[in-house]
């Protein structure tokens, strides 16, 4: 599984409209239940929020979901700062993300 962290801060006015897409989104997922895909999302205090995704292969299993296509439609104009995205490798995790598949 390839995973990525993904961070940007967001404006003031837009966290509680971020947080409801966000909210939606994990709906979507519980609904869909795609098995190649991992998510977390955490808040900040600060009001930047943080993205982890663990995909196989083909990401449109999260980028092809209504919900995920309302959040990304205007995530440019809810940002105070660009979304910084770099591919992320799990050294650690105990309890915080499903089983690892060996290999």
């Amino acid at each position: 599984m390839d995973y990525a962290l993904i961070r940007y801060g967001v404006n003031q006015a837009d966290l509680e409209d971020n947080r409801a897409l966000v909210e939606k989104v994990f709906e979507a997922l519980g609904e869909a239940a795609p098995p190649t895909v991992r998510y977390l999302v955490l808040e900040l205090d600060d009001g930047s929020f943080v993205h982890i995704v663990g995909q196989n292969g083909d990401s449109s299993a999260l980028t092809g979901l209504a919900a995920f296509k309302a959040f990304a439609e205007n995530h440019a104009e809810r940002r105070s700062t660009p979304a910084m995205r770099s591919p992320v490798k799990v050294i650690g995790n105990y309890r915080m993300l499903a089983d690892q598949e060996a290999g």
